[in-house]
């Protein structure tokens, strides 16, 4: 069989993409008055937002180009098993809008608190400032690599679409993510996130049911795919660590302080049920849709040379340029855009908001009264100088996408998961029992993913974030808890 090579596109295509990247950035136009009044516009859209907003923007922030690039390639390769990857950040999310993201709201609003190290420094008095000092290292060491590689998806994705070098699709992917983030902050980005979210769920909606009808029906995919391995056609057919790595993907969404902020950002915190109506139903949708894009591109190239580059991670641009006409093909790209740079943006505002306001606001400069458009002004700055950072990691990285974005997944969720969760829920937990969660589960990330005897029993998120729960509950054990606990539990409660 032939080898594919490449993709050819059209002006058409290229049009509808471009029409696509023209609404987002006057999105951040038409944003930047309102992200120019303060900090707390900036980084969380002063506790404005709507409902609807916060489900998808929570949503699609937290799925990056791994869903359109990463599952749609693993599902791919090991068929129908690939769902228990999706399986268990949809219930994780579910969860948190209705019990975590309630709390957080009620307590991050009566102390004022902005960003994740803001909330541990409030709820365990931090006032030497180390646990905000190592929240703001540990953001900033996961965060850099997490933008990174939704830079390199993007030169993927222009590469495989446009026949575009790969380093200049990178560059051309951070300078839109700069442009709109710098100038409307959180506004702009959640905005965005809504027209981004809606391209993603029509082409995973679209672009799979299409396929499987020009293939002859779900029936002749499934017994095609049974012809090439019958396996690809079991749910369960992968190990038990596989099993219980995937589900464990689900363990690093309390952790991650771009989803965060949109629970601290929402209107009134009774309005987060509603949320997690839509953001449930949205994750559900799409999540399937990357599954289905995996099993039919199965059948239409058996074998992984049949993809441009041999790379998996193609499949989903090239079954959209043989299914689509050229407007609608460039939709499809634009939903690869759209997932890279929902989250891009959103990781940015949150590494800038740890380095503006908890470093240079509230640790060197805790006793300054510095104006707030000043502060909004350090803030731009930061992005510009974060992107730049992130630029060189991407133009050097050399991992597939997948794995690059699992391990600052994993890394923030160890730190940050059990030490929230407990925060929020457990009025036993101390500053240093935090403390040393935060430690140990960034500290047990690393080794685990640099070890790979360990790495290949099951993935480093599962024990890191066992190991960093555990530590948490010991040293609190041992330590004095805080005078103010009862008082913090009833606020986030809504009983004050």
């Amino acid at each position: 069989m032939e080898t594919i090579t490449e993709l050819s596109f059209s002006a058409q295509a290229l049009g509808a993409f471009l029409g696509y990247l023209l609404v987002v950035i006057l999105i951040g136009i038409m944003s930047s008055r309102f992200a120019s009044e303060g900090i707390s516009e900036f980084f969380i859209g002063g506790r404005k937002m709507h409902r609807f907003v916060v489900a998808l923007s929570a949503v699609v922030s937290g799925r990056s180009a791994w869903l359109l690039l990463g599952v749609t390639g693993m599902a791919y390769t090991m068929g129908a098993s690939a769902v228990w990857a999706v399986t268990g950040y949809i219930v994780a999310e579910m969860l948190l809008f209705l019990f975590y993201a309630p709390r957080l709201r009620r307590f991050s609003e009566r102390y004022d608190c902005i960003t994740v190290p803001d909330f541990f420094s409030a709820r365990f008095q931090d006032s030497n400032g180390a646990l905000r000092i190592i929240a703001v290292l540990i953001i900033t060491l996961f965060m850099l690599s997490y933008v990174s590689a939704q830079f390199v998806a993007g030169g993927k994705a222009f590469s495989a679409s446009f026949a575009m070098d790969p380093v200049q699709g990178i560059l051309i992917t951070a300078v839109i993510v700069l442009f709109y983030t710098m100038l409307g902050g959180f506004l702009a980005v959640s905005l965005t996130d809504v027209v981004q979210a809606t391209f993603m769920l029509m082409a995973l909606l679209l672009l799979p049911i299409l396929a499987i009808v020009d293939r002859g029906g779900l029936v002749q995919v499934f017994h095609e795919l049974g012809e090439i391995r019958l396996s690809l056609l079991d749910p369960f057919a992968l190990s038990l660590g596989a099993f219980i790595g995937f589900l464990g993907i689900g363990l690093g969404s309390p952790g991650n302080p771009h989803i965060i902020a949109r629970y601290m950002s929402i209107a009134r915190p009774e309005q987060l049920r509603y949320s997690a109506i839509v953001g449930t139903i949205w994750n559900v949708v799409m999540a399937w849709g990357a599954i289905f894009i995996g099993l039919v591109g199965r059948v239409y190239f058996p074998e992984v040379s049949l993809i441009p580059g041999g790379d998996t991670e193609n499949l989903y641009p090239i079954l959209a340029q043989q299914h689509l006409q050229p407007v609608l093909f460039g939709m499809i790209i634009a939903s690869i855009f759209a997932a890279i740079m929902s989250t891009a943006d959103s990781q940015l505002l949150v590494a800038a908001s740890a380095i503006v306001r908890d470093l240079y606001q509230k640790i060197i400069f805790p006793h300054r009264d510095i104006p707030a458009k000043k502060l909004v002004i350090y803030s731009r700055i930061v992005v510009i100088l974060l992107v730049v950072a992130s630029l060189g990691m991407g133009l050097l990285a050399q991992k597939q996408i997948f794995w690059l974005v699992l391990i600052a997944w994993a890394g923030l969720g160890a730190a940050f998961g059990p030490t929230s969760i407990l925060a929020l829920f457990w009025n036993k937990s101390t500053r240093a029992g935090v403390l040393s969660g935060m430690i140990t589960g960034t500290v047990t990330t690393i080794i685990w993913y640099y070890t790979p005897s360990l790495k290949m029993i099951i993935y480093e998120l599962v024990p890191a974030f066992i190991l960093s729960t555990l530590i948490t509950v010991l040293v609190s054990l041992k330590t004095r808890k805080a005078e103010q606990t009862d008082e913090f539990f009833r606020i986030m409660g809504g009983d004050l």
